[in-house]
């Protein structure tokens, strides 16, 4: 792990104090649960403005083949 430093306010420092208190887990823990969840966060909101900026790109696309013929082929009867 690598050592790094922040600034709380008091009030963030007491109730970070209390929460590690009930939980039984150190400070530096629990601020490190924070930062994944916040990481996680904003990874699963990355990927949903990618999905959503990209949704629909190929829809006016004129040189595809036509992908509904070509499965119905594909269909046993």
């Amino acid at each position: 792990m690598i050592r790094t430093q922040i600034y709380l306010t008091d009030q963030q420092r007491a109730e970070l104090a209390t929460l590690a208190e009930i939980q039984g887990k150190k400070q530096s823990e629990l601020i490190r649960e924070a930062i994944d969840i916040l990481i996680e966060q904003a990874s699963h909101d990355r990927r949903k403005k990618i999905l959503c900026e990209t949704a629909g790109i190929w829809k006016n696309r004129s040189d595809l083949p036509d992908f509904k013929k070509m499965r119905s082929e594909w269909d046993r009867e």
